[in-house]
């Protein structure tokens, strides 16, 4: 047991100064002021930081120099989960891009194993297709893409509680299949869909619950008649939504139409890829067989086709307090929308007694300075790496 002291801490809903968080092996104790601290307490000072929970980035494809499709092992999660440390982001879902039923079984596998291993830093695994329509493919393989057939729709549903996440166009899939997915506990999100309007919103009577990056590969609300996926999303009360906050993926102006209808169902993500906190000399990295080239900040393809982002959690957090949403609510976004999202805030996403002691120590004033100076993971603390 241990107390961190000299901290303003972000319980997620409010500012406490002058107060102490104790933190008793994984999980967190107590929030106490620090003049009540009990004097044969080990306390660590932190020198007027930030506490706030730990990140969790609910779509994540690679980082740090590797991508979960091109190597399908425990290893590539350890070393996502190094990267994360960097960015304030302490759990994830690794994403697989569309694959083989082989590689998606595989994920399955070697997820089920880091998890039993590894306790809150990865909360499932996330399934970016192949279920998708091949007209809003992105740069998603081509040949891959299909229809969820009966094998797989079971093997997915027996599997609810290592797949926290699958991405599938509803246009494309009949409302069983939904409705088998979400009553398995999966939260079924709309992605890669060419749907209208009353297409989304079927899909959403059928249990989806997550708009996969909003805005890109999906239909936009083209006029005062065509409303597109975006406008079934807008028009729906209970749906979360995941958004790339990097100034390249979606325009500010956007994001903050998004978050004020949305609010707290507007989630920060990534979509990173190898490029995010990379070494300097990476140029380029596959991408599910194409190459993706890391050109001032983006990641392209020859023919200019975005391939996910280098965005970080901390860089996003940032982009949304620059674009003029409050630092408050852009934590939030980053922590503990996405924490309600996929049904994990009970004990995580904020900062309470009982929680898991899964947080972020930042620097800085609030405002676009914010940088990482530690992260702690299930009470351990992670120190000396970059922001």
């Amino acid at each position: 047991m241990f107390a961190l002291t000299e901290c303003r801490i972000f319980t997620g809903e409010y500012w406490l100064d002058d107060h102490a968080l104790i933190i008793d092996g994984a999980h967190i104790s107590a929030i106490t002021p620090r003049s009540a601290l009990p004097p044969e307490l080990p306390c660590y000072t932190q020198g007027g930081a930030l506490l706030t929970a730990g990140f969790i980035d609910l779509q994540l494809n690679g980082c740090g120099g590797v991508m979960f499709n091109s190597d399908i092992s425990i290893a590539t999660l350890e070393s996502m989960q190094r990267t994360n440390l960097a960015s304030g982001t302490t759990s994830f879902l690794p994403t697989l891009i569309t694959a083989t039923d082989a590689d998606i079984r595989q994920a399955v596998a070697v997820t089920q194993a880091y998890m039993a291993q590894h306790k809150h830093h990865v909360l499932g695994l996330h399934l970016e297709g192949p279920y998708t329509n091949l007209e809003r493919k992105g740069i998603h393989p081509a040949p891959l893409i299909r229809a969820l057939d009966p094998a797989m729709l079971d093997f997915l549903c027996q599997h609810g509680n290592v797949i926290a996440k699958v991405t599938l166009a509803p246009e494309c899939h009949p409302s069983h299949h939904i409705q088998a997915l979400a009553n398995a506990d999966i939260l079924v999100a709309m992605g890669h869909t060419a749907a209208n309007y009353n297409e989304a919103m079927q899909g959403i009577a059928a249990g989806v619950g997550f708009a996969t990056h909003l805005y890109n590969a999906m239909t936009p609300t083209s006029n005062g008649r065509m409303p597109g996926v975006v406008g079934a999303v807008y028009d729906s009360p209970n749906i979360y939504a995941g958004i790339i906050a990097d100034g390249i993926h979606v325009h500010d102006a956007n994001v903050r139409l998004a978050h004020k209808i949305l609010g707290p169902r507007l989630c920060l993500v990534t979509d990173a890829t190898a490029a995010a906190g990379a070494p300097a000399e990476l140029e380029y990295f596959d991408f599910c067989g194409t190459k993706v080239w890391i050109r001032d900040g983006q990641c392209v393809d020859e023919q200019g086709t975005l391939g996910g982002s280098s965005l970080t959690m901390i860089a996003g957090v940032r982009h949304l307090i620059a674009m003029g949403i409050k630092a408050e609510e852009a934590l939030r976004m980053a922590s503990l929308y996405p924490a309600r999202a996929i049904g994990q805030d009970h004990h995580l996403g904020s900062i309470a007694p009982g929680k898991v002691a899964n947080l972020a120590v930042l620097t800085g004033e609030l405002n676009d300075t914010l940088s990482v100076k530690a992260t702690l993971v299930n009470g351990q603390f992670h120190s000396g790496i970059r922001s």
